[in-house]
C-alpha cells in the first residue's frame, strides 16, 4: 500500500513565491495549505496535525522562528524547514535551536527544497524520535496535574487559581469523562486545606439504603449489620475537602440532610442523637442539568443554590482539541513509566504518527478525556514492539474519523481585531483558491463562489488597488 500523501503547511508572505512553491509541491503529491503570516499559520496548526511546515524566517508580525517553535511544541513529530533570504549562520543556528530540521537559502531551486524534504522524511522513517521537544508539558500548561493550553483550559486555570484559595462550596459540571474528580483534587491540593484529607464519594455507586450511613456514619445497632460505630465520609474529611460526585442522584430525604450540613456545619450519625460539628469544604459534581431537575421538582432548589456558590463548567474534549497532542503524550509517558516499573527496567516511550494524530484530532470523543486515555492505552497494546503508533492501532471508530483541514481559527487578541480587514482577507483568500482550482478561469471561479462574473471581476480590481 502506498504511503498516504504528506500534509504541508507553507508559510510565506510573498504571494507569488508562495503560490509557485505550493504548485510545485502539489505536483509532486504533497497536500499543501498556504498561510500568508505567522498568525494565520499558528491558527491553522491549532486544528490540524501537519506532517511538514515550511516557513520563511522573515514574516510580518510573528516571525518564522516563533512559528517553528509553536509547531514543534504542539507536534513533536512535525518536520520544520525554514527559508531565509539572509543565510547567516546565526539565523540557521537559531532556527535549529527552536526545532527546525533544516533550512534553505533564498533564492532556491525546488529540487533543493525537495532534497531537504526527502532527507528529513527518510530520517524520520528510519529513526522515530522519542524526544519531547520544548515545554510540551511545562507547568504553565497545567494546574496541579490538569493538562491543557487551549483557551478554554486557560480560562479554567485562571478560575481555579482564584477559587482554590477560598473555602466556598463549588459545583463542577461537565460531560462524562471530562475529569471532574481530577479538577476537584486539584482544587484541594492548591488550597489551604491541602495538609488534610480529600475524601471522595460517588453518590450513584452506592445503594440509597447505604448512602446515608456512608456519608454520615452510624452507631452500633443502627441497622442490621451495624456491629460497631463507624465514621462517615463527612467526619473523615474534617478540616479537608469532601467531593460528592453525581450529587444529582441523591434522594429528596438525603438532599434535605445535606442541606443542613451546608447551612449549619453539623449532622448526626445514623441511629445517634449526638450532633457532630465539622469544618469541611464541599465540592459537588454532576453531569446532569440540576437547573432542569429543580424545575421538574426532582432536586431541591435551596440545595442547588447552596451547592452552586461557585459554578465551574468543564469543557468537553471536542471544545479543546488542540490539547489532544498534549494529553496523548502525557498518557504515553505514564504508560511507559508503568511498564518500566512492571518490567523493572527502562521502557522507551512510543511516539504517534502524524496520520494517527490527525485521526485522534478529527474524532469527536463523546467519552472525552477518559475515552482518549483508553484509546491510547489500546493503541500502545496493539502496536506491540513497534516504536510508533499508527492508524491501524486505534479503535475502529477513531480510524474512521474524517480528516479535514479545518477552517482557520480566528484568534481574538485582547486588543481586538479589525473585522472589516479580516473579512476582506478571508474573501481575498477564497477568491484566490477558486482561481487556482479553475486554472484562472474567472467564469468558473465565480460559479464556485456563487457570484456573477462581473462581481468577481470588480472584487479583483478592488484588491489590486
Amino acid at each position: 500500500m502506498a504511503d498516504p500523501p504528506k500534509h504541508v503547511l507553507l508559510v510565506e508572505d510573498e504571494a507569488p513565491l508562495r503560490q509557485a512553491v505550493a504548485e510545485q509541491l502539489s505536483d509532486r503529491g504533497y497536500k499543501v495549505v498556504q498561510a500568508e503570516s505567522g498568525e494565520v499559520a499558528i491558527a491553522k496548526l491549532t486544528d490540524f496535525a501537519f506532517d511538514i511546515i515550511i516557513t520563511d524566517l522573515r514574516l510580518p508580525g510573528i516571525d518564522g522562528s516563533a512559528v517553528v517553535e509553536a509547531a514543534v511544541g504542539r507536534y513533536p513529530e512535525i518536520i520544520a524547514i525554514v527559508v531565509t533570504g539572509f543565510g547567516t549562520v546565526k539565523d540557521a543556528v537559531e532556527a535549529i535551536k527552536r526545532g527546525a530540521w533544516d533550512f534553505v537559502n533564498k533564492p532556491f531551486q525546488i529540487d533543493e527544497l525537495l532534497h531537504v524534504l526527502d532527507a528529513a522524511l527518510e530520517q524520520r522513517r528510519l529513526k522515530s524520535e522519542n524526544a519531547y521537544l520544548r515545554a510540551q508539558l511545562e507547568e504553565r500548561y497545567r494546574f496541579s496535574g490538569i493538562i491543557g493550553k487551549s483557551r478554554p483550559m486557560a480560562r479554567l486555570f485562571q478560575m481555579l487559581e482564584t477559587v482554590a484559595a477560598t473555602s466556598s462550596t463549588i459545583l463542577i459540571t461537565g460531560e462524562t469523562g471530562t475529569g471532574k474528580e481530577v479538577v476537584a483534587r486539584a482544587i484541594h491540593h492548591s488550597s489551604p486545606r491541602r495538609q488534610n484529607r480529600f475524601v471522595a464519594l460517588n453518590c450513584s455507586a452506592i445503594p440509597e439504603t447505604l448512602l446515608e450511613a456512608e456519608l454520615f456514619g452510624h452507631v452500633r445497632g443502627a441497622f442490621t449489620g451495624a456491629v460497631g460505630n463507624r465514621q462517615g465520609r463527612l467526619e473523615q474529611a474534617n478540616k479537608g475537602t469532601l467531593f460528592l460526585d453525581e450529587v444529582g442522584t441523591m434522594s429528596p430525604a438525603l438532599q434535605m440532610k445535606l442541606l443542613r450540613v451546608l447551612q449549619e456545619r453539623e449532622f448526626e450519625r445514623v441511629g445517634d442523637s449526638h450532633t457532630v460539628k465539622v469544618d469541611v469544604r464541599v465540592i459537588a459534581a454532576t453531569n446532569s442539568d440540576l437547573g432542569r431537575m429543580v424545575a421538574e421538582g426532582s432536586f431541591r432548589e435551596d440545595l442547588f443554590y447552596r451547592l452552586n456558590v461557585i459554578p465551574v463548567e468543564l469543557p468537553s474534549l471536542r471544545e479543546r482539541k488542540e490539547d489532544i497532542p498534549l494529553l496523548v503524550q502525557h498518557f504515553l509517558d505514564r504508560l511507559a513509566k508503568d511498564s518500566s516499573a512492571l518490567k523493572k527496567g527502562p521502557v522507551e516511550r512510543k511516539s504517534v504518527s502524524q496520520d494517527a494524530m490527525r485521526r485522534l484530532m478529527a474524532y469527536s470523543w463523546p467519552g472525552n478525556v477518559r475515552q482518549l486515555e483508553n484509546a491510547v492505552e489500546r493503541a500502545v497494546a496493539f502496536s506491540a514492539s513497534r516504536p510508533q503508533i499508527d492508524i491501524g492501532d486505534l479503535p475502529s471508530d477513531v480510524q474512521e474519523a474524517q480528516e479535514t483541514v479545518a477552517s482557520p481559527v480566528v484568534a481574538l487578541p485582547e486588543e481586538g481585531i479589525d473585522l472589516d480587514e479580516y473579512i476582506a482577507n478571508v474573501e481575498r483568500e477564497l477568491i484566490q483558491r477558486s482561481l487556482e482550482r479553475t486554472g484562472g478561469n474567472k467564469g468558473q471561479a465565480a460559479k464556485l463562489l456563487n457570484l456573477k462574473r462581473t462581481t468577481l471581476v470588480e472584487k479583483l480590481k478592488r484588491f489590486d488597488r
